[in-house]
């Protein structure tokens, strides 16, 4: 038998975000150095996943809000770019590495995950093609570093999941939610337009193509502040608005759903939003949130 530790390589640095650690520490210390802490400390936040010179500035009102004294788990749910999944599945790896410092998995809560029966196993090759999950790793390090002996990382791969399959993950995940030890990341740019995402929704009352992008992710993000994933889905049913991590945005919602069955009431607010390309072609949209 093997006693090898099952690494997850930095497969996008390099090309998403420099490879260099004091290069992507500077980067990062610079974003978050533009940005107030004003809902700190942030128990879930929303934020992109595109490369960092799309999305870098975006992220830093996200991760301004992280306060690594009281933070010990970081639950990281991405969606599934890559290959299809109606389910969620975990990681074969033990430890992520980024440019920064390694991160290790918290294995107590996988293997009570798996004991679920309620998630796959992804491959190695799958978890270092995905970007959604690693996007957030250099943040997440960097976010937490005062305190980086202290914490561990549980990633989540989410795939397309029913509106019931979201209320049951949504439903296992709240008890986690409810720790304030725990910070739940929901990887998520917003609204991808243009032929080459299949999507050219245009209310023209709203002026030019990214006014009216820009107003449909909007009418997307009050709902989302209003923590109802059955009104979240309804926008979805009538917009179609290609928001990537809508399922884990999903997954979130029915968590806190949950969790104010028993009286623990949250409040969540986007503070930041930003498209990556402000023009009449195609474009995508990043986002920035907070609870």
């Amino acid at each position: 038998m093997s006693n090898r530790v099952v690494c997850r390589e930095a497969s996008h640095a390099g090309s998403w975000y420099t490879a260099s650690g004091s290069q992507l520490n500077a980067q990062l210390e610079g974003w978050l150095s533009q940005v107030q802490s004003s809902v700190k400390p942030a128990r879930a936040i929303i934020a992109p996943h595109a490369g960092y010179t799309y999305c870098g500035s975006c992220a830093a009102y996200a991760y301004k809000q992280v306060d690594p004294t009281v933070t010990r788990r970081v639950f990281i749910l991405g969606p599934s770019h890559h290959v299809p999944l109606s389910h969620c599945a975990l990681s074969p790896a033990e430890i992520y590495r980024t440019p920064l410092y390694d991160l290790k998995i918290d294995q107590k809560v996988y293997a009570d995950l798996w004991k679920t029966g309620m998630f796959e196993r992804m491959s190695l090759q799958t978890d270092e093609d995905e970007h959604s999950i690693e996007m957030h790793l250099p943040y997440t390090a960097k976010a937490m570093e005062s305190h980086k002996d202290e914490f561990a990382i549980v990633p989540v791969l989410v795939g397309a999941l029913s509106e019931a399959k979201e209320q049951e993950y949504g439903k296992l995940l709240s008890k986690y939610l409810a720790d304030p030890s725990n910070l739940f990341v929901i990887s998520s740019d917003f609204c991808h337009w243009g032929h080459r995402f299949r999507y050219t929704y245009y209310d023209e009352s709203q002026g030019e193509i990214y006014r009216s992008i820009e107003h449909l992710d909007k009418m997307g993000m009050g709902i989302i502040e209003q923590l109802d994933p059955i009104s979240f889905s309804n926008y979805l049913k009538k917009y179609h608005n290609t928001i990537c991590g809508r399922h884990p945005i999903g997954v979130l919602l029915n968590a806190v759903a949950e969790l104010k069955k028993v009286g623990l009431d949250m409040n969540f607010s986007f503070l930041n939003y930003a498209q990556s390309r402000a023009s009449a072609g195609a474009g995508r949209t990043a986002r920035t949130g907070s609870d």
